[in-house]
């Protein structure tokens, strides 16, 4: 394949624009919260039906009047992320911290706890002395 096809396609499938289940970010953010709830997967459309809770309401109100370059704190992990919410920033809750997220619009119809793991991984290094069989065997310094 020559060089310069294969630039144009890897141009054209980044300019590529978002789409979420054949709606652009546009159009999704001109839909209510009902009709958002049509576009969803099972999972967000019956947390929408069920209604929010107290704490999720109050972040949602604050994420409506807070100024759009002000980054907004929470603990609310099983908030959903609404169209209304792209190009934010959130701090969320870790249980030990709060990590800093720009909300893109890939992340539409997810949870807010979906993109601060509270678990990292830990590499452990090799085994101790006494750990093994052989180092029983080793000679002490």
């Amino acid at each position: 394949m020559p060089k310069g096809r294969r630039t144009k396609k890897v141009e054209a499938r980044r300019k590529r624009e978002f789409t979420y289940r054949g709606l652009t970010l546009p159009d999704l953010q001109k839909l209510s919260l009902e009709e958002f709830a049509k576009v969803v997967g099972a999972r967000a459309r019956r947390s929408i039906r069920r209604g929010f809770n107290v704490e999720t309401n109050h972040f949602y109100e604050r994420m409506r009047t807070t100024p759009a370059d002000k980054v907004v704190r929470t603990h609310c992990r099983d908030a959903l992320v609404l169209p209304e919410h792209v190009a934010r920033r959130v701090a969320i809750h870790t249980g030990k911290e709060f990590k800093e997220v720009e909300v893109r619009p890939e992340m539409v119809g997810h949870y807010f706890g979906e993109f601060a793991l509270t678990r990292r991984f830990e590499k452990h290094s090799g085994p101790g002395v006494g750990a093994t069989r052989s180092s029983k065997f080793m000679p002490l310094k």
